[in-house]
């Protein structure tokens, strides 16, 4: 429901406009500023979306399997052009969404950070909200920094903070996630 009441509505926007709020954002709040105001304005837009993905998946997502629930995520990506998402359980508290394609990322302007700061927050807000709780996601892996694809670990909120810590002390994916 948008806060008029009324159905979710969804529009279609170039995928410049993420380039365009990330550069006007960081000339006026600076990166950290930048990074927490695209994740908070994706996670309100994911608490939204969640409407769309239940009604792709004829009314409730819940009735599905678990890789019928999977499959149904990624379609609904797809489809409004976000790019190919795919769907790894690498551990048992932290599952994985991955992309060769991702529209967020910049392969073509490279950057020592992560750039998808908005889809995190998006996929945080709808996985939390077809969840029934709070699902943190954090982008482990970035095209836009060099990497072969963007990747985003989400789990509870514990356990991806302890994967953040692990990763920021230098231990990649893999050993972060054994640590846990």
């Amino acid at each position: 429901m948008s806060k008029s009441g009324g159905p979710a509505r969804e529009i279609a926007i170039p995928v410049a406009a993420f380039d365009a709020l990330r550069n006007e954002l960081l000339e006026s709040a600076g990166m950290l500023g930048t990074v927490r105001s695209l994740h908070q304005a994706g996670y309100q837009a994911g608490l939204a979306a969640a409407t769309a993905v239940h009604q792709g998946a004829g009314g409730d997502s819940f009735r599905l399997s678990e890789s019928g629930f999977w499959t149904n995520l990624a379609d609904y990506f797809s489809r409004r052009g976000w790019g190919t998402l795919s769907h790894e359980t690498l551990h048992p508290a932290v599952g994985l969404l991955t992309s060769k394609d991702w529209a967020e990322a910049k392969p073509d302007d490279p950057d020592p950070e992560a750039s998808c700061s908005f889809s995190a927050g998006f996929l945080s807000g709808l996985l939390s909200q077809l969840a029934g709780g709070p699902v943190a996601v954090l982008e482990v892996e970035c095209r836009s920094r060099g990497d072969a694809r963007c990747a985003f670990a989400f789990g509870s909120e514990g356990a991806i903070h302890e994967l953040y810590g692990a990763m920021v002390d230098g231990a990649d994916l893999t050993a972060a996630l054994a640590a846990l």
